[in-house]
């Protein structure tokens, strides 16, 4: 009789994302990027990098489970 491998516990195996909408991402998003540019003084040509650096922090806050 052949020996199976031993079976090793692997936690992440039920970790599901959470299912966050289009639009409840988007807002987040709008959000956390509307914060940054208050912080800022809302100084005019950082639109886009404020979005690009949200848009990264709520992808790993739902990647994380931290919301949804």
């Amino acid at each position: 009789m052949t020996s199976m491998p031993p079976r090793h516990f692997d936690p992440l195996r039920f970790c599901v994302a959470p299912r966050v909408s289009a639009d409840e991402r988007r807002q987040w998003i709008a959000t956390a990027a509307y914060f940054k540019a208050e912080h800022r003084g809302f100084a005019p040509g950082n639109a886009a990098a404020d979005w690009l650096e949200a848009e990264s922090e709520i992808e790993t806050l739902i990647a994380h489970g931290f919301v949804g």
